[in-house]
Parts: structure tokens; C-alpha cells; sequence
């Protein structure tokens, strides 16, 4: 296969979004960058699709086709901890996985999302070890955010504490023990291994804008902002999305990233305005609403609730059922009623294939206690038919479907893993072996979300400067149509959420995939 050069981005809006939409190629700098398609991303690990990114790549040609067009691989650096959301060094692949030119041999066919923790960095990374050595002299003192030198004289009282938005049950801190004996505290907002960054100062920014640029030249199209809402602490807040700072941060990164021909989607959990407020700036958002919306629907088999979400939704946003997380509860307040949420989540436990609340706890080492692990094909009750249903309302909504690996397998709960582990979220992230995969897409689920997906993936229907429109036929149908400027391409689907039925059609013509 000859290479083929990846599209690049040119950085006025107008430019980059009739690029985005017609896939025009540019070429540019030392590295090659392909515009983001409006087709399916796969979320997955480098080892959890065959061993390794050599079999990861053979696998997506062998089975997947042209179900997919991009791929979230998720950390693939030298890590401590968290499966690679610690990085200890963003300049090296982990040898368990491969190499760089396994990474750009996946970017020839497909354009790639890499995580960049800017909240945070392991504390094996080279620049903490040289801070802990040298103290005060190191040219790495200021990338790390002192708790200590963080609050005036006889603070932090209780009530600061109190006021952090916080991931665990005591102040995000750790201590430090340099050579010279001293111990002073850094912010630590996540894990054991993931120390705070100080976003605010220059030695960080310049390490920021290295890191982007060495992972554009390695075939990366759109940075993932990993924990991006934490990055910024100020006194007398809840240094979480503290804002005006938090623009400011985020136009920075921008600025960088364009330089290197990338694009950003921040990543944040939480009340869904935030994320509209990040679309309003022009950036790609995360619909993580969706999941716990379908959910409700199915359960229900009531429309209403996902009739007014799609209407509100942004075009330019990734769309989620599932990540290598948990299923997200508290990104869909007020879109439905805590009653609303507090129904779908019993419904999950009680419905659900092998879901147990003890899963979702400490016990099982769940960090955010707003989030649900199970898969989601065995949050339906491992039903195929629901599970379908589930993807086709994913495949018409506004913007671009990510489907997660286990997802696109129709993956059951992985309890020997979890068991084995003790960690909650390991339940969602089994690892496939080739001959596996082989046998998984046999599955006539997985066969009818493949063709769902090419489907997806090869309608100008879908466009993102086409519309869509949504209708609620009666309490339990609901009808979607997306249609392309010029309403050339017209694609609807009827989908009746209480007999769990579907009706699909293309300018007319009936499509059937399950």
C-alpha cells in the first residue's frame, strides 16, 4: 500500500470547516496531518484489540473495514499508573505496544486522537526526578504547583478544603522529599503518581508546546485535553472550570496546537452547559449526556427526554454510549429530573447483565463516585436488540460517533478481570485476542453494527453542515432525519423505543442491518 499523505488543516474557520466537511489535503511542515472526518472514531487501548499496535492495525483492516475512520488510542507513553493517564514521557512509545512507526502506520489510514494530561504528569517524569534532586535549582521548580506557596498565611482553613472540587476525601495534596532533606506539598488532584502541573508558568507552556508538536509529527489530529477543567487553581474558588483563566488556557493551547497543524477537544464531566459553553468558543465538544439519555429512553420507552437532547445538541461535538470510564451520571442533570436520573440508575442495577452497585464504589477503587461500571451492551441486559437501538440513535445524532471497543464488539461484563484487579472500571475493558475478534464479529450484533456504521461513515446525509431534524411521532417513536445542504441525501430513522422496532431509509429506499 502506497502512503497516503494525511490532510492538514488550514486555521481560519470558515477555511477549516468547508475542509472538514469536502476532506481537501494540504501538506504542511515537517509532518503530515489528515482533517477530521465526520466519520466513527474507535476508542481503544494500544494491547486491547490483539497485543500490540501492529496487531491493533491488522485487526481494524481485517475486521472493521469501513465501520471505522478514526481512532482515540488511548496512552500509549511509558506510564505509572492509571492504564497511561500517568505519562512518565511523552517522547517514547511503551515497548509493550510497539513503536512510533506503528503509531504512523495507524495514521495512514486513519486520523488519530492522543491523550495530553495538562492537568498532570507521573512523578517518575524526568522533570519531577530533577526537581526532587535539585530543589530550588531546578530549571523544573516552577512546572509543578506548591500547595504550600498556594495559600496565604494561616490557610488552608477547613472551609478551603471544602470548597475544591475534589476526585477523593481529603485535600488534593502530596508531600515531596527532596535530596536536601526538606518536604514540601504539591497538588495533587487524581492518583498517587499524577502530580498537579502549574499551567501559569512558562517552563510548563514551553513543555506544553514541545509535547504538541512532537505528537503532530507523529500523526496525531486532535489533542484530547485530559482532565482539562482541574488545570487551573485560584484562590477563593472550587479550582474546577474556574473562568475568565480557563479561556485564557484554553486559547493558548489553541494558538499552540494550530502551529502544528492539530486540532483540541477538551475533555470535562459535568453539568452539560459547560460543555455548550465550550462549543459557543468554536471547539469540539464530548457529548457524555447521550449515554445515561438512551439509557433512560430505552429503559422507559419513553422518547421525550431524547427528542429534546438531540434538538439541543451542537453539530461539531464527538458522541458517546461508552469509554474506557464509567457511564457518567452527573453530566445529565437537568436534562433529566434527578427522579429521571435516580429511576435509570436503579433500572441499570436491576436490569443490567452482572452489574452490582459495589462495583462503582471504593471497594473496586472508583475514583469519581458519579460514574456507573459496566459495560453498556450489559447495562441493556446484554439484548441485542436493545443494544442496536442503542447505536442507531448514535449513529443519526448531531455530530461524530465514538464507539468504544468493547462497544463495537457488543462486549459483556468482564468479571474475571475485574475480580481479579479489584479495579471497577476494569470490568469495560477486557482485552481481545485476535482469534477472539475473530469470533466477535460472527455475532449477527456486531455484523449489523458494522454495516450500521459504514453506512454512517459513507452517507453525505451526515454531513455537519447539514441539518437534522427530530420528531416525536407519539410518547414512544421517534423519528430523525438528517439531510445533507441541498437536501440531496435525506436518511431517516423511525425507531419505536416501547416494541423495540426501527424503520431506516435513504432518499426512500429502505436500509435493514439487524
Amino acid at each position: 500500500m502506497s502512503l497516503r499523505h494525511k490532510e492538514a488543516h488550514l486555521f481560519h474557520p470558515a477555511v477549516a470547516r468547508v475542509q472538514l466537511l469536502l476532506g481537501a489535503k494540504i501538506q504542511k511542515g515537517k509532518g503530515v496531518t489528515m482533517t477530521i472526518q465526520n466519520k466513527t472514531m474507535l476508542i481503544t487501548y494500544s494491547d486491547s484489540l490483539g497485543k500490540n499496535l501492529k496487531e491493533l492495525n491488522e485487526n481494524l483492516g481485517k475486521y472493521f473495514g469501513e465501520a471505522v475512520g478514526g481512532v482515540h488510542l488511548l496512552p500509549f507513553f511509558p506510564s505509572t499508573g492509571d492504564r497511561g493517564f500517568a505519562p512518565v514521557d511523552y517522547d517514547e512509545v511503551d515497548a509493550a505496544f510497539g513503536d512510533w512507526d506503528d503509531v504512523k502506520a495507524l495514521g495512514e489510514k486513519y486520523y488519530l486522537m492522543f491523550d495530553f494530561m495538562i492537568n498532570h504528569i507521573s512523578r517518575q517524569s524526568k522533570y519531577y526526578k530533577d526537581y526532587q534532586e535539585k530543589h530550588e535549582a531546578s530549571a523544573y521548580k516552577d512546572m509543578f504547583l506548591n500547595w504550600d506557596k498556594f495559600w496565604p498565611e494561616n490557610r488552608p482553613t477547613q472551609a478551603d478544603v471544602d470548597l475544591i472540587y475534589k476526585r477523593k476525601d481529603r485535600a488534593p495534596k502530596q508531600g515531596i522529599h527532596f535530596a536536601d532533606g526538606s518536604v514540601e506539598h504539591l497538588w495533587n488532584t487524581f492518583g498517587e503518581e499524577q502530580i498537579d502541573l502549574d499551567v501559569t508558568k512558562d517552563v510548563t507552556m514551553d513543555f506544553i508546546r514541545k509535547t504538541i508538536a512532537h505528537l503532530a509529527e507523529n500523526g496525531c489530529d486532535l489533542i484530547r485535553l485530559d482532565a482539562f477543567a482541574y488545570a487551573v487553581k485560584k484562590l477563593d474558588t472550587n479550582d474546577f472550570f474556574v473562568e475568565p483563566e480557563i479561556w485564557e488556557l484554553l486559547d493558548k493551547v489553541r494558538s499552540i496546537a494550530a502551529e502544528s497543524g492539530t486540532e483540541l477537544l477538551p475533555e470535562i464531566h459535568e453539568h452539560y452547559s459547560i460543555q455548550f459553553k465550550i462549543a459557543e468558543h468554536d471547539y469540539y465538544v464530548y457529548d457524555f449526556a447521550l449515554p445515561m439519555v438512551v439509557l433512560y429512553s430505552l429503559y422507559s420507552g419513553n422518547v421525550n427526554r431524547l427528542a429534546k437532547w438531540l434538538k439541543m445538541s451542537p453539530m461539531k461535538q464527538f458522541t458517546t454510549l461508552d469509554t474506557h470510564d464509567g457511564i457518567g451520571v452527573v453530566d445529565v442533570k437537568d436534562i433529566l429530573t434527578d427522579e429521571e436520573i435516580d429511576y435509570t440508575s436503579n433500572e441499570l442495577y436491576k436490569v443490567g447483565a452482572n452489574v452490582n452497585r459495589k462495583y462503582s464504589t471504593a471497594e473496586y477503587n472508583n475514583l469519581d463516585i458519579y460514574q456507573i461500571n459496566s459495560t453498556y451492551y450489559s447495562a441493556l441486559g446484554d439484548d441485542d436488540k436493545k443494544y442496536f437501538l442503542a447505536r442507531l440513535i448514535q449513529a443519526f445524532a448531531p455530530g461524530i460517533p465514538q464507539v468504544y471497543y468493547v462497544g463495537f464488539l457488543a462486549g459483556k461484563n468482564d468479571l474475571e478481570l475485574l475480580e481479579k484487579t479489584k479495579e471497577g472500571r476494569n470490568i469495560n475493558r477486557h482485552y481481545y485476542s485476535s482469534s477472539e475478534i475473530a469470533e466477535e464479529v460472527k455475532r449477527p450484533v456486531v455484523q449489523a453494527l458494522l454495516k450500521l456504521f459504514t453506512f454512517r461513515n459513507q452517507s453525505a446525509a451526515f454531513a455537519l453542515d447539514g441539518s437534522i431534524e427530530v420528531d416525536e411521532l407519539d410518547s414512544h417513536t421517534i423519528l430523525i432525519t438528517r439531510r445533507n445542504q441541498g437536501s440531496s441525501v435525506v436518511a431517516q430513522a423511525k425507531i419505536n423505543l416501547k416494541d423495540l422496532t426501527y424503520h431506516i431509509t435513504e432518499n426512500g429506499q429502505e436500509i435493514t442491518f439487524l
